[in-house]
């Protein structure tokens, strides 16, 4: 089925920002384990692991639509070196993505492609649960102290 070449150019773009993702999360994932922080490094991990489930997801989708998966376009990956930077460096990629589908997903409705529409309002939910997700840390570090949140991830 042949897609509309401005939403597979967003789709592609929106891959582009989730193959940046599992760039970025894996880093942390590895500093947090080498600092011994385990339980950062499982929580950066499995959000490694989410972001790898949207591309492929994205990949199926542009091919689905008779489009060509953009693989080596990575966006600027924002490595914080310590936790509080990393897990702001992750806010922000995720505000940018929740943004980046919020248009996407409009651009979809417009091209009547209902079936992308949906998957990526699927994408959108996880994007907003990985928001979640970092916020709640962030809140933690500030009620905890960054010293008492940190002995609680190892």
């Amino acid at each position: 089925m042949k897609g509309d070449p401005k939403l597979i150019s967003a789709l592609n773009s929106l891959l582009a920002d989730e193959l940046t993702s599992i760039n970025q999360y894996i880093v942390h994932a590895e500093m947090c384990e080498d600092w011994g922080y385990e339980k950062l490094h499982e929580h950066f991990e499995k959000r490694a692991i989410d972001e790898m489930k949207h591309a492929e997801i994205l990949i199926g989708r542009i091919l689905f639509l008779e489009g060509v998966p953009i693989v080596d376009n990575l966006k600027k990956i924002s490595i914080g070196e310590e936790v509080p930077e990393q897990l702001e460096n992750d806010r922000l990629a995720e505000a940018e993505a929740i943004s980046a589908y919020n248009a996407a997903i409009k651009l979809a409705g417009e091209a009547n492609d209902f079936a992308t529409r949906k998957i990526l309002q699927e994408i959108l939910k996880d994007e907003d649960e990985h928001m979640d997700g970092i916020e709640e840390l962030q809140d933690q570090i500030v009620h905890m102290g960054l010293p008492m949140f940190l002995t609680t991830k190892m």
